[in-house]
């Protein structure tokens, strides 16, 4: 049951967006944007420079595939990692439009290849921790600034009344956290912190949707934000991120159990980076996508924890990082991101993944 004393505070309706793929191309937003100047941009030289496809990790047996799909109604960036709820993608916040505090809030339906507006987050932020989790949507932190100075408000969303309502705060700002739902709680782990120089903290944080309280559980072994994180068979598991920058990358492997409140490690992602996508994919852990100093990565390494493995799949078709990927049925959507380093190029691309 959620708490009867969270303020509502914002109810909104959506209508449909988005046009097929071929035809939202010639559309006016385009599928780039400068995050400085208006109107559309073309894909810059710097993206094939820097994108990285070569993974250490063995080549499946199955390597998938990967296909374009309706794209965002305008470029986005650095938003919130997506979630899926009932077939349907959830992107939220982030860089957009000239701006890095948006409160956009754009649905993807994945049956009928089409994007809709759903209400927007109460406080535009990006870098926003998102899971959905029970027909709710937990929207947790962010940075009012480009990728610094973190808030420590949150809201959760309901799906069915199309509504924000906020709930209790973080004890302190954070941004760029991951979150999960696990063992009846919505947990927050890692992030960082700073309105001048940014920094990571090995933070761990449990949110109880009766008690509508925070209480602190056990941190992971480093400092770092920018994570991938998911649930598999109760278990959490966080990979790769940074410690600070994204010029320190690691490919850090954590695994929690919500029962005994401990961390312990697995096999490392074979291509550290930070920025990047993780979904589920038939029990299989997928990471694509991210970034490094001068290096957009395009690797699609999947981890198997029946034999602590990691091998590589089919490469992404456009390298981004500071995007949403949610899996939906026997696809990953991967949607926005940039296409070179830093948050200056956003872009609209939906591409979905699928081991066929």
């Amino acid at each position: 049951m959620l708490s009867r004393k969270r303020r509502n505070i914002l109810i909104g309706a959506g209508a449909l967006l988005a046009a097929p793929y071929a035809i939202a191309q010639q559309q006016p937003g385009g599928l780039f944007s400068h995050l400085k100047h208006d109107g559309p941009v073309e894909l810059p030289p710097e993206a094939l420079t820097q994108r990285v496809l070569e993974s250490p990790a063995p080549r499946a047996a199955a390597m998938g595939r990967w296909e374009a799909r309706a794209p965002l109604p305008f470029p986005r960036s650095e938003m919130a990692w997506a979630t899926a709820w009932n077939g349907r993608v959830h992107v939220i916040g982030g860089y957009g439009r000239q701006r890095v505090d948006r409160s956009y809030h754009h649905v993807y339906d994945a049956a009928k290849n089409a994007w809709s507006e759903a209400a927007e987050l109460p406080r535009g932020a990006n870098h926003v921790a998102v899971v959905a989790s029970d027909g709710v949507i937990y929207a947790i932190g962010g940075f009012l600034d480009q990728n610094r100075r973190p808030h420590n408000q949150c809201f959760v969303y309901e799906i069915a009344s199309n509504e924000w309502n906020k709930i209790a705060p973080l004890p302190e700002p954070n941004g760029a956290g991951s979150a999960v739902a696990a063992a009846g709680k919505i947990h927050l782990i890692g992030g960082a912190v700073g309105s001048l120089e940014r920094f990571s903290i090995p933070q761990h944080l449990a949110y109880d949707p009766k008690a509508d309280r925070w209480e602190r559980r056990a941190p992971p072994g480093r400092a770092r934000d920018h994570m991938g994180a998911v649930v598999i068979d109760g278990l959490v598991h966080v990979v790769g991120g940074r410690v600070n920058t994204f010029s320190t990358n690691v490919g850090d492997h954590d695994v929690y159990d919500p029962q005994g409140d401990h961390w312990s490690s697995r096999t490392p992602l074979p291509t550290p980076r930070s920025g990047h996508g993780a979904a589920i994919l038939r029990g299989r852990l997928f990471v694509m996508g991210g970034e490094e100093t001068g290096k957009v990565f395009g690797q699609n390494e999947s981890y198997d924890p029946r034999t602590d493995s990691w091998q590589h799949h089919a490469s992404m078709r456009t390298p981004r990082h500071g995007l949403g990927a949610a899996t939906v049925g026997d696809w990953i959507y991967v949607v926005g991101g940039g296409p070179i380093v830093g948050g200056s190029i956003q872009s609209a691309l939906n591409e979905a993944f699928t081991l066929g």
